[in-house]
């Protein structure tokens, strides 16, 4: 599982502006003060409570070990007053060391402060629950969450957000860490019926998880009920991960390269003696990535990390192949070939020398201006209507995977995860990128090429702004925000309104209200003639003010 705090940026970075290394080391020092002062609280009061673990011969060291395992963030966001919960996240991780525990989890009640707004129906309605009668989640809610909304939505009353105190169920799990963990989590819960009010993923620095849920739509009263149907899951869980384990390993013994629809028409596999690496422009948890050279071509190398490789890895790398090698659009990436032996997985395309538009955006803090920015988003959107029109969604449209030529070309990259289109016309499972995805993606529900479509209207909004979307919430809390709350990005008040437009229309939960990509590149090219002519107009008055004093200068 990747940390939920890290966003994906699998692209061919260039040199990138920095913040200053001073700047840097003043944020990381005011943490390290603010995670040392939430460590004195928590060990204080546990020893002024009755916990015998707090009073045991080395119990100080093991406390601060279990905060260094854990990101800053968990000591800056964990409640102080509930100390006991840091000694419960302490023994569900101890736990999951042991395989034959995994995954541990525990489920309890809580206390939550809920907006009056809000239209999540209480489990049970004939209680009262106006006073607390139980423990507060071991993380407060994210306030920025509840203003982003109020704000999304026009809605700035303070009269409209009453805290009305309501109990929901924490439920937190330890694992190892491993990918698509927090996808399985998540679809558990939503199988069991239960809503995510807010969430809370952490990544320990030693490779296990500890991921906390708050959650509605099980009746309070059944707390044990609960537990039962979580257990009840996480076998079925287990047995099929078991199950696949075996089946890799049966299938790695029996394999020297991995398996492509061919249909005889192309050849792709390269050979890996004309594959010269020159370095190293990124590296992610999976796989790094090369600026090259294949028989005297530029190329950009995928190369997937070979201790990392299963057979969902195989799968995902085998679905690129066969999609990238059909592909021939001036606005995506051109696909060159590919090596398929397990030990030297690598995928080779085009060299991008002008980066990802994400690395022009967030690190170097660069900027468009409105004529460039609709050249770039009609460039996007050329590049997804031809894959939707060869029926591939995408899944994972963001700007890290937008990638710019020498000639400021803008080009589609990355379909690890794109799919071609099921008969049916939709699809299930959530795929991509939290702070970008479509709510029915994020629901579990079925989905189809309008989901793409979503991902532009964010994306859109990003190269408006040079925001990341949602900056102030994780991931997860944005995708609860998005699903639960109608959240979305604001729109800036100076945005060309017909491009105001265009983002309301993306945005529509409704999926079939959402444009298509040839109706999306008709709107943007209306817009750069309006904005054309406007600077036209000002131009030409500019000249008529010049030439008017010119004339008064003769007189």
């Amino acid at each position: 599982m990747v940390t939920v705090d890290n966003e994906r940026c699998d692209s061919m970075s260039m040199e990138s502006k920095r913040p200053s290394t001073a700047a840097m080391n003043n944020n990381n020092n005011r943490n390290h003060i603010q995670k040392l002062e939430v460590y004195n609280e928590i060990l204080l009061r546990l020893k002024e409570s009755s916990s015998d673990e707090a009073k045991e011969p080395g119990f100080d060291d093991e406390l601060f070990a279990h905060f260094n395992r854990l990101p800053t963030r968990y000591a800056l966001d964990v409640n102080v007053e509930r100390a006991e919960d840091v000694l419960m996240h302490k023994r569900l991780l101890s736990l999951a060391h042991d395989p034959a525990n995994r995954p541990v989890f525990d489920v309890r009640l809580v206390q939550v402060s809920q907006s009056s707004e809000d239209s999540v129906d209480c489990s049970s309605p004939g209680k009262q629950t106006t006073q607390s009668s139980h423990p507060p989640p071991a993380f407060g809610s994210a306030p920025n969450l509840e203003a982003l909304a109020l704000e999304a939505n026009g809605n700035n009353s303070v009269n409209s957000h009453i805290d009305i105190p309501r109990p929901m169920h924490e439920i937190t799990f330890s694992t190892d860490d491993k990918p698509k963990l927090l996808s399985q989590l998540t679809s558990l819960l939503a199988e069991i019926g239960l809503n995510i009010q807010e969430a809370h993923a952490f990544s320990t620095v030693d490779g296990y998880s500890l991921d906390v849920f708050v959650v509605d739509g099980w009746a309070f009263e059944e707390t044990e009920e609960l537990r039962d149907a979580i257990e009840r899951k996480l076998s079925k869980l287990e047995k099929q991960s078991w199950k696949d384990e075996q089946d890799q390993r049966g299938k790695s013994c029996q394999i020297d390269h991995l398996r492509i629809p061919n249909d005889g028409t192309d050849v792709w596999e390269i050979d890996p003696q004309f594959l010269t690496l020159d370095h190293k422009v990124a590296s992610g948890s999976y796989g790094d990535l090369y600026k090259g050279t294949y028989r005297s071509q530029e190329v950009a190398i995928k190369m997937l990390k070979a201790e990392r490789i299963d057979t969902d890895m195989q799968q995902e790398f085998a679905q690129e192949v066969y999609i990238m090698r059909k592909i021939r659009h001036k606005n995506v990436v051109q696909f060159i070939g590919a090596c398929t032996k397990p030990s030297s997985l690598c995928i080779v395309t085009e060299f991008m020398s002008g980066g990802s538009v994400y690395d022009y955006l967030h690190k170097q803090k660069g900027t468009f201006k409105l004529p460039i920015l609709l050249k770039v988003a009609i460039d996007i959107s050329r590049g997804m209507n031809y894959l939707h029109q060869n029926n591939i969604i995408h899944r994972d449209l963001k700007c890290a995977n937008l990638l710019m030529d020498e000639n400021d070309v803008v080009k589609v990259a990355d379909f690890g995860v794109a799919r071609v289109k099921a008969q049916t016309g939709v699809m299930t499972a959530e795929t991509g990128t939290y702070r970008w995805m479509a709510p029915e993606v994020i629901e579990h529900k079925p989905y189809d090429l309008k989901a793409d479509v979503f991902s532009f209207g964010v994306v859109l909004w990003e190269l408006l702004t040079g925001k990341l979307p949602y900056e102030f919430l994780t991931p997860v809390q944005a995708a609860i925000g998005v699903v639960q709350k109608g959240l979305r990005p604001t729109i800036p008040k100076n945005t060309q309104p017909k491009l105001a437009e265009l983002l309301g229309k993306c945005w529509q939960k409704d999926p079939a209200l959402r444009p298509d990509f040839t109706e999306i590149i008709d709107i943007l090219k209306k817009i750069t003639i309006e904005v054309e002519n406007a600077e036209d107009r000002r131009t030409e008055k500019g000249s008529g003010r010049f030439l008017s004093l010119l004339r008064r200068g003769h007189h």
